[in-house]
């Protein structure tokens, strides 16, 4: 593996650092005081390309690899995580998947429009009673002449509001949802306009509250056979592909909120006096701000390996699993530590550690909780998990075309 970047990555970086500086930070505290989510971001980000950085140029994309998808998912979150999510959610999750499983039609259809931000794409497995426990869902297909209806409902949904199509998990044999046979759902592309859909938000949310955060309700809502991806059946697999996907974005905004949490108290230890002296100075301080760097460079060099084998096809689903659990357990600990650094100031909005510490629990809980991340950890070690031989699903970089 090589650790140094290419010029493209370096572009990104710098693309998404602007971004950040000009678009998300100057109004993040206003907006996460209010729970305001302003879609403009997400006009932005595609006007600027980052809606479908990691796509081919023949479907409207940047034609970058996986690596830069984390190198901006890391930027966006060093400003806030609700821009972050933008990327999880509607790459990572939704895009990604019509590229990797949708037929051709499908992605000429849908890909040009999300790459360009025209379309924002959106994911629909968890359910109110279904969260870890996919085949726990309820959400019903029901074979017409003219495609399915589906009914049901998904909760804490990113994007609800804001999106126009989703990617929707339910189960198509019901002899299969009685039994608990994953092999009985299938995944849906749900546009917004077949009907029968309405969405709606999630207030109290602890943080990620300049985010949207939702459910989305189905109610006898007609989906064309055509709009099966995958193949009927293949919903969990699929689903468990997204999940992939997920992980590594949030891996990867996870350790710029680490970064952003590290900054932060480098500035404030080198201006605060206590003492007749910086905080900075004191031996316990240092122990907070050196145990940020190191979780820093231990998450990084975790995406990035996980990005690294995306691109060459290797299974990662292990690697990328360690890295989201990792990141995670390290910037809830950066960000308990920088409110600790910053004293009654961290418990007030008027500095962004108090924000970064409601932001970081939330990412411990998404996309597989961090207890489900160490069970997969440990049924690989005890051989009781296996990744298939050879390459995966997922397409190299350079993209197949």
């Amino acid at each position: 593996m090589n650790f140094q970047l290419d010029d493209t990555h370096n572009e990104v970086i710098d693309l998404a650092q602007r971004f950040t500086e000009k678009r998300i930070i100057p109004g993040i505290r206003e907006a996460d005081r209010n729970a305001s989510f302003d879609k403009s971001i997400i006009e932005g980000m595609g006007e600027i390309g980052l809606m479908g950085l990691c796509f081919p140029e023949k479907y409207g994309g940047g034609g970058t690899d996986y690596i830069s998808l984390g190198l901006a998912c890391e930027e966006l979150e060093y400003g806030d995580t609700s821009a972050r999510v933008v990327l999880s959610v509607h790459i990572g999750l939704a895009a990604l998947p019509i590229f990797t499983w949708g037929t051709e039609a499908q992605k000429e259809k849908y890909l040009p429009r999300m790459t360009s931000g025209r379309m924002v794409g959106a994911f629909g497995l968890t359910e109110p009673n279904a969260g870890s426990d996919v085949v726990g869902l309820q959400t019903t297909a029901e074979k017409t002449s003219d495609g399915y209806i589906l009914n049901g409902e998904k909760m804490w949904i990113s994007l609800s509001d804001a999106a126009d199509v989703f990617l929707i998990f339910a189960w198509t044999d019901q002899e299969k949802k009685r039994d608990r046979d994953h092999s009985g759902i299938t995944g849906f592309i749900v546009e917004r306009s077949f009907g029968g859909v309405e969405t709606g938000d999630i207030k109290g949310k602890l943080g990620v509250r300049a985010g949207k955060t939702g459910f989305i309700s189905m109610s006898d809502t007609p989906v064309p056979e055509e709009n099966i991806i995958g193949g009927l059946g293949d919903g969990f697999k699929i689903a468990m592909f997204c999940l992939d996907q997920g992980r590594y974005t949030v891996a990867a905004g996870s350790t710029g909120l680490i970064r952003a949490c590290h900054d932060a108290c480098v500035t404030y230890s080198n201006t605060r006096t206590t003492f007749k002296r910086p905080i900075g100075r004191h031996q316990l301080v240092k122990d907070m701000i050196a145990k940020m760097y190191a979780g820093y460079e231990i998450s990084r060099n975790l995406y990035l390996k996980a990005g690294w084998m995306k691109n060459k096809g290797i299974a990662n689903t292990r690697a990328t699993s360690l890295a989201k659990w990792i990141a995670c357990e390290h910037a809830e600990a950066a960000a308990s530590d920088a409110v600790q650094v910053h004293g009654a100031y961290g418990f007030s909005d008027e500095y962004p550690v108090e924000r970064f510490y409601r932001n970081a629990k939330g990412a411990s809980i998404y996309e597989g909780t961090r207890e489900v991340q160490k069970l997969i950890q440990a049924d690989y070690s005890l051989g009781y998990r296996k990744d298939k031989e050879g390459r995966t699903e997922l397409p190299t970089y350079p993209f197949d075309e």
